[in-house]
């Protein structure tokens, strides 16, 4: 089993809810509207239907959490067992990984729109590059540095969107007029495609079943902050992305570069947009910083059972993953240096996909798992409800990214199946404890 760090070095309800709020906040949210405003109501409905959707598997994530602390492939496996568990494991990190290197690149984009004179073009993927061995260096101090970090960021991306609330809510107070939605008819393609864009938005609220080992009474913690730091986001995102779309014409937000930035110029001149760009570029960060700690988390849960190589199990003081933290950095910063050339500029947004399509895999699973380890009705309508809206959802991700996933998932067999003999010959023993760095 995993080595259990000392409870100073571990975070509480507060770090552990940042921690889901800063990894579903990134940067995506506050380009979504530019896709949402040609649907009309339908996108609407989208955020009403993902919304219960996704909190449906944050209860069933939340139940399976309460069977221990020692991570989501932990607790998979009491359920189906180590290669069902590694399955997850494996899909969950592969998700990370590539959605790593999008956020990196995202950070880039927003800084040259910040600072046009001083990072352009050429430098974004530089920038994105930068961000990523600096976020590996904070994750490598210790649990405690990443959550305290997710804190500060949380405080500051939510900024521009309780901006937008503020101002979609005092207009509807005065009786102002809003803006009329797009002409769109609602029906089940529409629907599927506003719910599909919307719940992309909302998925990171797994980090938090990443930790192993790190989060203090975690059948209790985990399951708070899964619940409490979702609904939080759930019903943000639901205001203010409707609050954009009521608030500047449909046509006029399609064509924007910056949606949210263009409703608080309106409102309060372009000073305060450009603290929006801001704030929206530390959102980012925010959620880059998240993805890196459940990544090397997850590599590390990999290894000490022998899925990775054992080297990937080598911690520093507190239990901190340093070689499975350095091997995510390296993943990264190879996907960022494929997306350099123009040339694998598809390629690239295809793996971004392929990166949802993998974690629709991880909560299908977990709601699985969830049914097994409850039995109340109540409690396994609502998990029903959540494997319903996984297929939905895998239905709205397209068959060619469902099948890539596969087709990784079949790779990572492979890679477990050769591992292990590799780690049998060199006498190694899965679950075999960590040693120091």
């Amino acid at each position: 089993m995993a080595e259990r760090s000392d409870q100073s070095a571990m975070i509480g309800l507060w770090m552990t809810s940042a921690l889901v709020v800063g990894t579903i906040i990134g940067a995506g949210i506050f380009m979504l509207p530019v896709s949402l405003a040609p649907l009309g109501r339908n996108a609407i409905w989208g955020w009403v239907i993902s919304g219960v959707g996704v909190m449906c598997i944050a209860f069933a994530f939340a139940q399976v959490s309460k069977l221990g602390g020692e991570g989501i492939q932990a607790n998979i496996e009491r359920e189906f067992g180590p290669t069902t568990a590694f399955v997850v494991a494996w899909m969950f990190w592969v998700s990370n990984w590539t959605a790593q290197a999008s956020v990196a690149l995202a950070i880039g984009s927003t800084l040259s729109f910040i600072a046009p004179g001083v990072i352009g073009e050429s430098l974004r993927v530089p920038v994105g590059l930068a961000f990523v061995v600096l976020l590996t260096a904070i994750n490598a101090i210790g649990v405690r540095a990443s959550g305290g970090f997710s804190l500060v960021t949380v405080a500051i991306k939510i900024i521009p969107l309780f901006a937008v609330v503020w101002i979609f809510l005092q207009r509807g107070a005065s009786g102002g007029e809003f803006v009329p939605l797009a002409d769109a008819p609602i029906n089940l393609g529409n629907l599927a495609a506003a719910s599909a864009l919307t719940f992309f938005a909302l998925t990171g609220f797994e980090a938090a079943t990443a930790p192993v080992g790190k989060v203090r009474d975690a059948a209790r913690t985990v399951p708070r902050a899964l619940i409490g730091g979702t609904l939080f986001v759930v019903i943000l995102y639901m205001l203010a992305g409707t609050g954009v779309q009521m608030l500047a014409p449909a046509k006029a937000v399609a064509a924007s570069s910056a949606p949210f930035a263009d409703v608080i110029t309106a409102k309060w001149g372009r000073d305060a947009a450009a603290l929006a760009a801001v704030a929206i570029t530390i959102s980012a960060i925010g959620c880059l910083n998240g993805l890196m700690l459940a990544t090397g988390e997850l590599g590390y849960s990999m290894a000490i059972r022998g899925d990775l190589p054992a080297a990937m199990k080598v911690t520093r003081r507190g239990g901190t993953p340093i070689v499975a933290q350095l091997v995510s950095m390296v993943l990264t910063i190879l996907i960022l240096l494929a997306n350099s050339s123009r040339a694998t500029a598809n390629l690239y947004t295809f793996i971004i996909l392929l990166s949802t399509a993998a974690i629709v895999i991880l909560y299908f699973i977990g709601s699985l798992a969830a049914w097994k380890a409850v039995r109340g009705a109540p409690a396994r309508v609502v998990i029903a409800l959540a494997l319903a809206f996984v297929l939905f959802a895998a239905f709205g991700t397209g068959l060619e990214a469902c099948l890539w996933s596969l087709a990784l998932l079949a790779a990572g067999l492979a890679n477990r199946w050769v591992m292990r003999r590799l780690n049998a010959r060199a006498g190694s023993t899965p679950a075999a404890g960590t040693r120091q760095a």
